[in-house]
């Protein structure tokens, strides 16, 4: 592989309180790298003019629930992806509203940073600490702190360190490992991917430049191998009188073909026949590609049994030991019966099969 599916993918997570500006500095990022249609940045316009805004509202970008664009908040976990020459990007927009804090949870569960924002006119305030919280539970390798709005307190130095000072101490108590901290304007773009003239006394990278250059994690490409099948495609016509094949969304690993297979949990083995992505064969996939896999034997396989490479099976047990964000407003009980989602769990990246 080369080109754009071999270019690192950096996973980042936003959050922050109300009106702090997250959906405008993930509009900010994307209008400045230029990571936007003119079709999409045409409808941005309408939708500004049409809520009375003088200027286009870049936050519409991302808050695309009609009760989002209504209310000016975010309720759900906005995805985007964009990418640059150096690599690509998925963000996570999460809510600022206490209520619907544990949605940060789902964009932060997977992140490989985390972009805490705090308006420079309140600094650090309670939401903030939930969200660092999150963050050290989640175990987010590079926290940014982005102090946005510094247009509005005249891009002060002193008000900057002054929140910079607090919150280092409130990294060192989480345990958080590595604090950047940026001063930036989500709406005029100062800092957020290209240097401002407004903080001479800022020495340190733009927000983009910063997210280029952060290290990433292993990708779940470099996992071991797990195919959940989805369905099993038998077409019986004269033209595919003998295919098989069994389709679903490699979670994780790379599988090619010649490699030696378990199914489970039957634990029957056979051998990777061929890979099919649409009409297109392939040598090898790689997660999270979508792709048909044909075996070498007529083997019994049914929706929710795994693939998995032979020489790396997964560890099967009925007794589980899990760190669980719990996002039901109902508490958790202790001796409580629950329903488990069996076949494919990803928490932070790292696959387990288990059974009933």
């Amino acid at each position: 592989m080369n080109g754009y599916l071999d270019m690192e993918l950096l996973r980042f997570t936003t959050a922050g309180s109300v009106d702090d500006g997250k959906s405008t500095l993930i509009g900010r990022l994307l209008y400045d790298s230029k990571s936007i249609f003119e079709d999409q940045l045409e409808a941005v316009k309408t939708a500004s003019e049409r809520l009375g805004n003088e200027e286009i509202n870049l936050a519409l970008l991302t808050d695309g629930l009609r009760a989002e664009r209504e209310q000016g908040i975010t309720i759900d976990v906005a995805y985007r992806y964009f990418a640059t020459p150096k690599r690509k990007f998925i963000i996570a927009d999460t809510p600022g509203h206490i209520e619907y804090t544990r949605n940060m949870v789902t964009g932060a569960s997977t992140a490989d940073a985390a972009i805490i924002l705090v308006d420079a006119r309140n600094g650090i305030i309670e939401q903030t600490k939930r969200h660092s919280y999150v963050a050290s539970l989640l175990q987010i390798d590079n926290v940014i702190l982005a102090v946005n709005k510094m247009d509005l307190v005249g891009f002060s130095e002193d008000i900057f360190n002054e929140i910079k000072s607090e919150y280092t101490l409130i990294a060192k108590k989480l345990n958080l490992k590595n604090v950047h901290y940026i001063p930036i304007s989500a709406r005029d773009g100062d800092n957020v991917v290209n240097r401002s003239e407004n903080t001479p006394w800022y020495k340190g990278e733009t927000l983009l430049c910063l997210l280029e250059t952060l290290p990433v994690k292993d990708g779940i490409d470099k996992l071991p191998v797990r195919f959940p099948v989805q369905y099993v495609i038998r077409p019986q016509s004269d033209k595919f009188h003998d295919y098989r094949a069994y389709a679903g969304r490699l979670a994780s690993g790379r599988i090619k073909t010649g490699d030696k297979v378990t199914i489970l949990p039957s634990f029957t083995e056979s051998t990777v026949k061929a890979i099919d992505e649409a009409d297109k064969p392939l040598n090898e996939a790689f997660a999270p590609q979508s792709v048909a896999i044909r075996l070498n034997d007529n083997v019994d396989i049914s929706r929710g049994d795994m693939i998995v490479k032979s020489d790396n099976l997964p560890s099967l047990d009925a007794n589980i030991s899990l760190m669980v964000c719990w996002l039901n407003h109902r508490p958790l009980s202790i001796g409580a019966k629950y329903i488990i989602r069996r076949t494919i769990f990803l928490f932070a990246r790292h696959p387990f099969l288990f059974e009933h």
